[in-house]
């Protein structure tokens, strides 16, 4: 649902943030209540939790893969591929199964599932993985790039056959947040 509210990465960033926490408050999209809290996050009144409580929540989940569910052939997985600038912390380190680890390959969490399953991702696993990848917007400078200037990531990104797939060229998205990720 796009928003007129939403306009840098880094409020793409808090809007994806604010519908996470609605997944994990209602178990679905409550607009109401993503809005205010995108709006809280973005006044600071609210804060994207601290990497030791996800941390200390992640350790209580069951062992299987964030992305389908299984418990079979379990291995660890980075959200940001190594091989696209991510590094081995616990931050970015996630329990898959060889199938969607070997699916998935090198895309970034929100190319490989697509618009509409990326909503389905495990509250604290997308959490960790917006962590991530607002740090890298931090360190590149580009949190503040408006829908005006997107073209600045645009003509950088490695993604553009994405954003022709789900029609959202010069569009501020999910996929936005993965244009810095390079592809080495």
């Amino acid at each position: 649902m796009p928003t007129n509210y939403v306009k840098t990465i880094h409020d793409e960033v808090l809007f994806e943030y604010a519908k996470l926490i609605s997944r994990s408050a209602f178990n679905k999209l409550e607009w109401g209540f993503i809005t205010s809290t995108f709006f809280k996050l973005k006044k600071g009144d609210l804060k994207i939790s601290d990497t030791i409580r996800e941390w200390e929540a992640e350790q209580e989940l069951p062992k299987h893969c964030v992305f389908c569910g299984s418990v079979e052939n379990l291995s660890t997985d980075h959200l940001i591929p190594k091989n696209r600038g991510g590094d081995n912390s616990a931050d970015n380190l996630v329990l898959a199964c060889k199938s969607c680890n070997s699916s998935r390959g090198d895309k970034g969490v929100f190319e490989w599932l697509g618009l509409k399953r990326k909503d389905n991702l495990h509250r604290l696993v997308a959490g960790k993985y917006l962590k991530q990848l607002l740090k890298i917007h931090e360190e590149q400078g580009t949190l503040n790039i408006s829908r005006s200037d997107l073209t600045t990531l645009c003509t950088k990104c490695p993604l553009p056959d994405i954003c022709k797939e789900w029609d959202k060229v010069n569009s501020l998205t999910c996929f936005c947040l993965e244009s810095v990720l390079p592809y080495k």
